[in-house]
C-alpha cells in the first residue's frame, strides 16, 4: 500500500497512546480491557515499592489497587503463561495460544538441564495428586534437590510440574503470596474456549496481526518479539503473504534517522484521533511494556535505559531498581527509591535528570506531584528532601 510517514514527534505520541500512557490516568478501572489492549501483563515476583504488575496497571488508571489483578486470575479473565517471560494473558486469547504450549513443550525437552525431569509415568503421577487433591503448589511435593536456586538444579517435581504448565497439561488456578498454585487444565480453561481447535495458520496470522496492533508499526523483528510465538521465517512469510494490505512505514527515530517498518490500515485515523499532548509526569516501572524493547526505546526516545536488577551491585551505573520518568512524550530523568515500610515512608534516593534536561521549579512541582501520588498508591508517606 502507499507509504506513510511519520515524524519522530507522532511516532512518540503514537506508542504511548498505544500503552494507556498518553492520557490521564483515570477512567472507570476495566483491568480486563487494560490487559486486552496491552496484549498481556508481566508478572513479577519482587516487590521494590510495588510489584511489577500492579504498577503497570496503576500507571495506566489511578484507581487499580494492588492485588486486584490477581483476582482476574481466579476469575479466569487471564490464564498465565510464558510470553517474553510469565504473564498473564487475556482467556478469550487461549484458542490462538495452543501452538505455544506444543513450542514450549518441545524446547523444554530439548534444553539440557531438564534431563532430570520425572519420566511420563512420573508426570503422571504428580497430575493424579493435583486431580485428586485439587491446586497444589510445588511446596505440597517432596523430592531430593541440590542446593543451588539456578534453573537446572530445581526439584524433579518442580521441572516436571513446570513442564505441563509449559506444555498447557497443567494451569496455574491461582497464586498466594506469589506463590503459583497448579490445576488440571481442563478445571481452569473454559470449557467453551477448550474445544475451539485453530490450525498453525490462523494461529499465526492472529499472533502477527494482533502484535502490529498494539505495536502500531513494527519491523518483522518487532513482531516476532512481542508474542515470542512464531519463529522470525514464520513472521517473513506472513508479511510477504500480506503486504499488498499493509501500510508501509517511514518513522523517524530520535537521531533523525529513518526506519522503514511495516503497520495495519487505519494508522492515520488512528493518529488524528490522539488527545492533546499532556505535560504531566510519570514514573514508569522497569518491567512497563512500553520500555520492554530497549533498543526500540532508545531509537524512539532517544532514551538509554538498561535494568540493573541482575548487574552485580560494582557494575551498576545508577541502582538496583531505577525509574524512568516520563514527561509528554520525552524522558527527562530516572530515580531511585527506597520504601521504609517499618517507618511507612517512601524515600527518594537519588534523581538523574537526562542530559540536556534543565530541572527547574515547574518540573520538580510535576515531580513531586507524581511522587505522591506514587506513595499513595504504595500506602506509603512521601518523604521530600
Amino acid at each position: 500500500m502507499t507509504d506513510l510517514s511519520l515524524s519522530n514527534a507522532c511516532a512518540r505520541r503514537l506508542w504511548l497512546d498505544q500503552h494507556g500512557l498518553w492520557g490521564a490516568p483515570k477512567g472507570a478501572l476495566d483491568i480486563p480491557q487494560i490487559g486486552a489492549a496491552l496484549g498481556f501483563v508481566q508478572l513479577d515476583s519482587i516487590r521494590h515499592v510495588e510489584r511489577a504488575h500492579d504498577h503497570i496497571l496503576w500507571s495506566r488508571n489511578a484507581s487499580y489497587r494492588a492485588g486486584d489483578l490477581g483476582k482476574h486470575l481466579e476469575s479466569r479473565d487471564f490464564f498465565e503463561h510464558f510470553t517474553h517471560d510469565a504473564s498473564l494473558i487475556p482467556m478469550p486469547f487461549l484458542p490462538m495460544w495452543r501452538r505455544q504450549f506444543s513450542r514450549h513443550a518441545e524446547k523444554i525437552s530439548q534444553a539440557g538441564w531438564w534431563k532430570n525431569m520425572p519420566d511420563a509415568q512420573g508426570r503422571a503421577a504428580l497430575k493424579a495428586r493435583i486431580a485428586c487433591e485439587g491446586p497444589l503448589s510445588t511446596r505440597d511435593f517432596d523430592s531430593a534437590a541440590p542446593r543451588p536456586k539456578a534453573m537446572w538444579h530445581r526439584p524433579a517435581h518442580k521441572l516436571g510440574l513446570d513442564y505441563m504448565w509449559y506444555a498447557g497439561e497443567l494451569a496455574t488456578s491461582h497464586r498466594e503470596n506469589f506463590v503459583k498454585y497448579y490445576d488440571l487444565a481442563e478445571r481452569v480453561f473454559p470449557k467453551h474456549l477448550q474445544s475451539v481447535r485453530l490450525s498453525d495458520a490462523a494461529q499465526i496470522d492472529w499472533l502477527c496481526r494482533s502484535a502490529l496492533e498494539r505495536l502500531g508499526f513494527g519491523s518483522a523483528g518487532d513482531i516476532q518479539r512481542f508474542w515470542g510465538g512464531c519463529a522470525a521465517a514464520e513472521v517473513k512469510a506472513w508479511l510477504a503473504a500480506h503486504r499488498e494490505e499493509l501500510l508501509s512505514v517511514t518513522v523517524t527515530q530520535a537521531d533523525e534517522k529513518t526506519a522503514q517498518l511495516w503497520a495495519l490500515p487505519g494508522l492515520e485515523d488512528r493518529m488524528a484521533t490522539l488527545a492533546k499532548p499532556r505535560g504531566a509526569m510519570r514514573l514508569l516501572n522497569p518491567f512497563d511494556p512500553a520500555i520492554r524493547d530497549r533498543k526500540r526505546t532508545e531509537r524512539l526516545f532517544g532514551f538509554s535505559y538498561r535494568n540493573e536488577i541482575f548487574v552485580p551491585e560494582s557494575q551498576r551505573r545508577w541502582g538496583y531498581y531505577v525509574y524512568p520518568l516520563l514527561e509528554g512524550a520525552r524522558f527527562v530523568g530516572r530515580v531511585l527509591l527506597r520504601a521504609d515500610r517499618a517507618a511507612g515512608c517512601l524515600h527518594i534516593t537519588r534523581l538523574w535528570p537526562e542530559d540536556g534536561v534543565r530541572w527547574g521549579a515547574q518540573r520538580d512541582k510535576k515531580w513531586q506531584a507524581e511522587f505522591k501520588r506514587f506513595a499513595r498508591f504504595a500506602g506509603l508517606e512521601p518523604v521530600l528532601p
